[in-house]
């Protein structure tokens, strides 16, 4: 079968990472997966559209007709690094790695791409992915190579700076950067994170009603990964007449649910919503730009 990119995955790499090095890998992308199925003795079924963002999902069987998936992922995203975090979460909370598929390449156990925690309620949907993402904040292996929280938002903070100076964006820029010195200045906690937490990243499965996939594993305080999915459908919040009452609820709920602190995690949820929308202006996204720096203000 064929294997062209999901246009989603094609888009967000090259905004991510640029353009030439995008179409670079996505060039070999299908040779690269005809071989490691062959390589691993798969047999494909369809690849999962839209998909994931930084690799090509497919749902493919085992040569004992067992379903899994192959996730087939760029160098430079570090697929390394998420077979590392999944293999020491072992399932717990997480989707299981199975046997290895060659370089780049993630054979995991068939969840359900369809039905993420975005299918449910909102109030139950944030209730699921409290209670999974608690299972993931373990102590990270002794010799690992994760990235801290600090060193992930430097380089964000310094792709920020330039927006002090806009007058649409700069006072928001300043208060997020501000809120992120202010943090990573006393930040003591290290535990194992997920490091892009959401609604949209909780599957359902058989071995388990919900378990997180794609990871973007770093190590720090459970505040940063919480501070994604506090924003979560913030098209609803921003189309609600009590959008922002209902964020800096959402703040509190979430904080109190899983014994964080508010501030630590009202920080944190500014900085990557304005971090988030400042790469949105880079990319030409005005108006995912416009609905995240208006969650920004209500914080």
């Amino acid at each position: 079968m064929g294997f062209e990119p999901p246009q989603r995955l094609a888009r967000t790499l090259g905004e991510a990472y640029g353009e030439a090095e995008a179409d670079a890998w996505l060039g070999t992308l299908p040779g690269l997966a005809e071989r490691t199925l062959a390589d691993a003795f798969l047999e494909s079924e369809r690849v999962v559209a839209p998909g994931g963002r930084s690799s090509l999902v497919a749902l493919v069987r085992r040569s004992d007709g067992s379903p899994a998936a192959l996730k087939i992922a760029p160098p430079f995203t570090r697929p390394d690094l998420e077979r590392e975090a999944l293999a020491h979460w072992n399932g717990w909370g997480a989707v299981q790695l199975l046997d290895g598929a060659g370089e780049g390449a993630l054979l995991l156990e068939r969840l359900h791409p369809e039905v993420s925690l975005r299918s449910l309620p909102e109030a139950k949907a944030l209730l699921e992915a409290a209670g999974t993402v608690r299972k993931l904040w373990v102590e990270p292996p002794a010799e690992h190579g994760f990235e801290t929280v600090a060193a992930r938002t430097a380089g964000q903070a310094s792709a920020m700076d330039p927006y002090r100076a806009d007058a649409a964006v700069g006072a928001l820029a300043a208060a997020a950067l501000a809120a992120r010195e202010e943090l990573v200045a006393d930040g003591a906690e290290t535990v194992l994170l997920h490091g892009n937490f959401r609604q949209g990243k909780v599957l359902a499965g058989d071995r388990a009603p919900w378990l997180a996939v794609g990871p973007e594993p770093l190590v720090g305080e459970r505040a940063y990964d919480l501070a994604r999915l506090v924003r979560d459908r913030v098209e609803d919040l921003v189309a609600a007449s009590s959008g922002a009452a209902a964020a800096r609820r959402r703040v509190n709920k979430l904080a109190d649910s899983l014994d964080l602190d508010r501030e630590r995690l009202h920080g944190w949820t500014l900085f990557r919503a304005v971090e988030s929308a400042t790469r949105a202006l880079t990319a030409g996204r005005r108006q995912d730009a416009e609905l995240l720096l208006e969650f920004a203000s209500w914080l």
